[in-house]
């Protein structure tokens, strides 16, 4: 898959939706295509998802409270069962919402199975409360936590993702960075707002919380903000966004006014969305890791079964979200580096 991926030029995710042929996705058919084509002149044949009738081979069971309102999960599914691959395993993926019937519903079927272990797994990262019955079963919780610390779980960085963001615009010469945040009940927005201003104290910059905005998640929120940033008497220089879609707003925003990016503003976004690559300048942002993550957990399934069942108090890790640099940053001249 990330071969696959890489010789298109698109991104695992994206991989994932064309060849699972996933309605309702707005890929472009030249994308398509590609991905096609790099999958047939690579030789990459899919393997089901789902566990087969065969009761002997190995399974991991991977429980996610939803699929379908972010382009999120493809990743979730495609490292788990790519690393699961490699040691014969496959992944059994089951879209629970939430309700404790569908979890239990889901146990019920794999405990007939060679199971390995659970991935208990969260669209948005937050807290979670895992089903009783996992107590007894080897279980890593996958972009979650439990309070308790009771499993081993694995999240993104967000507060260093937050940090990388908002220095690679402190490293351009900015002084004057906005940051647009996310809703407030999003676990992740405050992670991203305390890596942002982490980085400016570590640059001596002072924080002005005019600068800091409540935005949401969507295009039109960032557009909305973006303007109202611009109409300050001392606007900024630099927008640093919760994520991609609010940076694309941002971009919409900057040219109402007749500005350049980067030559004028320069915008840094968050998860390394598909079409980010494709804006004009291509959108500096951050990655989330999901599909290392997925890796990761599985690994801990394979390698670590016995010490996952026993009392012991786990650590929550954070995976790295790493800075994809594009052209979206510029150097500001008005302020040395």
């Amino acid at each position: 898959m990330i071969d696959v991926a890489r010789h298109a030029g698109v991104s695992q995710a994206t991989v994932s939706l064309v060849l699972n042929h996933v309605p309702n996705t707005r890929i472009a058919a030249e994308t398509r295509r590609r991905v096609v084509a790099a999958a047939e002149e690579l030789g990459y044949r899919k393997q089901p998802l789902h566990a087969p009738l065969d009761h002997n081979v190995p399974v991991i069971g991977l429980l996610i409270d939803e699929l379908t309102s972010t382009p999120f999960a493809a990743p979730f599914l495609e490292g788990a069962r790519d690393e699961a691959a490699q040691a014969d395993c496959v992944v059994a993926t089951f879209s629970t919402r939430g309700d404790q019937s569908l979890e239990d519903a889901a146990l019920d079927v794999l405990m007939g199975r060679r199971l390995v272990g659970i991935l208990y797994t969260t669209l948005l990262t937050r807290p979670a409360e895992p089903p009783e019955r996992l107590r007894g079963i080897p279980t890593v919780l996958l972009n979650c936590y439990d309070k308790d610390g009771f499993y081993p779980s694995v999240v993104p960085g967000d507060v260093a993702g937050g940090h990388a963001a908002t220095e690679a615009l402190l490293r351009a010469g900015h002084r004057r960075i906005a940051h647009i945040g996310g809703e407030s009940w999003i676990e992740a927005s405050g992670d991203r707002i305390h890596g942002y201003r982490q980085a400016l104290a570590t640059w001596d910059v002072p924080f002005d919380p005019e600068l800091l905005r409540p935005g949401g998640w969507t295009l039109p929120s960032g557009r909305s903000t973006t303007r109202e940033l611009l109409a300050m008497k001392n606007p900024p220089t630099a927008i640093f966004c919760f994520n991609d879609r609010m940076a694309w707003g941002a971009y919409e925003a900057i040219r109402e006014r007749g500005l350049r990016i980067p030559l004028d503003v320069s915008v840094v976004g968050f998860d390394d969305e598909e079409l980010s690559s494709y804006l004009d300048p291509p959108l500096t942002t951050v990655d989330l890791p999901h599909d290392a993550m997925a890796r990761w957990a599985v690994g801990q399934l394979l390698d670590n079964k016995e010490a996952l069942t026993a009392r012991r108090k786990w650590r929550k890790y954070k995976m790295e979200c790493a800075l994809v640099e594009r052209a979206s940053v510029g150097t500001w001249v008005g302020v040395p580096a």
